[in-house]
Parts: structure tokens; sequence; C-alpha cells
């Protein structure tokens, strides 16, 4: 199928699964995953209408950020980040996905004072407690917020999971207990922090994502085919 084709068939699939979760479909933001994929491909899924994007590799971000800038594109950072690559991206996108640690919130905070930019951010829960991930145990996130909170410079937006390998009925568990931490944290009153965004759900399980809640779903190879 074409890119065209299979945009359609995720935009049904999205306006399906809202409808049946009761929510409309301006509820859910589709972010295309461009990670190991050119510019002219990723060109034809923003003339089908993809207005956000999200790449996880920093030296690939900042080859194709012009082009992005050029189309109007909001450009997310969804990768995991290290610290001494912040300084490549920081003012630069219109979200960090992956912030998993209060020494890369520090770096955030850190480079984009001395730029004199906000940088909006999404606390990775790492929902599944897997020892091979990153992302704050959901225990902690309270705390983890607040510590944040307290940063100049940066802003958190709300949550972001990357639940266990499973298929897409198990996921929904781990959808739902992000959906309830997401829920509980609406009220918080922790400085500048507004739970805006539940980032969750990819190719694979973005339906079940939508059904629990997901207000951004994260998906790659379902438009544009198999990574190469």
């Amino acid at each position: 199928m074409s890119i065209k084709e299979n945009y359609r068939f995720i935009e049904d699939a999205i306006c399906d699964a809202a409808a049946k979760a009761g929510r409309k479909r301006e509820d859910v933001t589709f972010l295309a995953v461009t990670k190991f994929v050119d510019f002219p491909r990723i060109r034809q899924a923003i003339d089908c209408g993809i207005a956000c994007a999200g790449e996880s590799r920093v030296q690939e971000l900042t080859s194709k950020l012009a082009e992005f800038e050029q189309c109007g594109v909001k450009l997310h950072f969804i990768g995991q980040l290290q610290k001494n690559k912040v300084k490549y991206i920081v003012g630069k996108v219109e979200a960090i996905q992956s912030l998993d640690r209060l020494d890369l919130a520090q770096e955030i905070s850190r480079l984009a004072t001395r730029d004199g930019v906000e940088q909006s951010a999404l606390v990775e829960v790492n929902i599944g407690g897997e020892e091979q991930k990153g992302g704050i145990a959901p225990e902690e996130l309270r705390d983890f917020i607040f510590k944040v909170s307290d940063m100049p410079g940066i802003r958190i937006r709300g949550l972001m999971c990357i639940p266990p390998a499973v298929d897409e009925e198990r996921a929904r568990p781990y959808f739902a207990s992000m959906r309830r931490l997401f829920e509980d944290l609406k009220g918080i009153r922790a400085g500048k922090t507004s739970m805006e965004i539940l980032s969750m759900g990819m190719s694979g399980d973005y339906r079940a994502a939508i059904a629990e809640g997901s207000t951004m779903v994260r998906i790659g190879s379902a438009l544009f085919g198999p990574r190469q």
C-alpha cells in the first residue's frame, strides 16, 4: 500500500477507535514517526495531512530539521536522550518526550535558560517496570514532577510510555494504568506543569491506546512500511 493509502487506513482506524471510546477524532494527535524515512517520503505524509512528527535519533533529527521547519511540522524528540546531545535539540523541538531522569532535566533546564527559551517535555514512565527500559517508576512520578517543576526553562506537559512488547489486548492494562496516572496528576499544582498530553500507542497497539485515553499516538511502520 502507498503512504497515502496507509494514511487513510490509519485515519479511519483512529476515528473508529475514538468513536467507540466516546471521544472525538480531534482528541487524538497522529504523530508520524519518521526514523530512517527519507524526506521525499515524509513529504508525501505531510501532503496527506501529517502536521506532527517524531524523531528518535539526534543526528537524524538535526539533518532533517530545516525541512521540517520549512513544512511547518511540529517536531518531537521521542528517543532516549543523552545529556551531551541536549544542546542540539533544546528550543528546536516542540517537546522532548523522553524525560526520564533528574540529571537530564537539569541539563535541559540549564541550556533552555541560557538560550532564553522554555522547553516542553513529557515524562517517560516505565509502566511495565522493565529493567532494560528508561522511564520513571509510577510510584516515583509525583515526586519527580515536583522536583522538575522547580527548574527554570523546562515545562512538563504530560506523560509518555512504551509498554512491554505484548499484543494489543495485553497492552491495554498498561495503557489503562497510564490513564489513571495521567488523570490523577491533572490537578497537580507544581510550577508550570500541565497534564495536556498522554503519548502512548504505536503501530501495533494504537487502537487500544486510544480506547484507554491516549491523546497522541506515535505511528511509523504502519504509515511508511517496514524500516530499512
